[in-house]
């Protein structure tokens, strides 16, 4: 015959777990990097159209071709496709320097506004924190 005390511990313990697994899912941090995911995913497809149709063709009106997908090269029969390793080494270097210009710039900016510094008196650590608002 089956134990129902036992039984009754296992359920519980299933409860306390999933009890556990949503207190994780929900936290903060969890929750923000979910964000930030769709936020990126959403950012990486207007910097992928920006550098395929703005970038590129005028890197094409320069160098003649906006894509160098179709310049290879041959060794003994191998075939090497160095115009799309080009292509696709232009569109990283851009996109750096996209998320350079338009996030971390930007970001570095706000921040040595909003700078905490940390000055030291006869030992002791005091921290102050000046706001946009003070800097004006």
């Amino acid at each position: 015959m089956v134990d129902r005390a036992k039984v009754g511990n296992v359920v519980n313990v299933g409860t306390g777990l999933l009890d556990e697994f949503k207190a994780f899912v929900f936290r903060g941090n969890v929750v923000d990097l979910a964000v930030a995911f769709v936020i990126a995913t959403a950012f990486k497809e207007v910097v992928d159209s920006m550098v395929a149709d703005i970038i590129m063709p005028i890197i094409g009106i320069v160098g003649g071709a906006p894509n160098f997908s179709g310049n290879t090269f041959s060794i003994n029969g191998s075939e090497f496709g160095w115009g799309n390793f080009v292509t696709k080494l232009l569109a990283f270097v851009i996109v750096a320097a996209v998320v350079y210009f338009l996030v971390v710039k930007p970001m570095n900016l706000v921040l040595t506004r909003l700078k905490i510094s940390k000055e030291t008196e006869d030992g002791t650590e005091t921290v102050t924190q000046t706001t946009v608002k003070d800097t004006q």
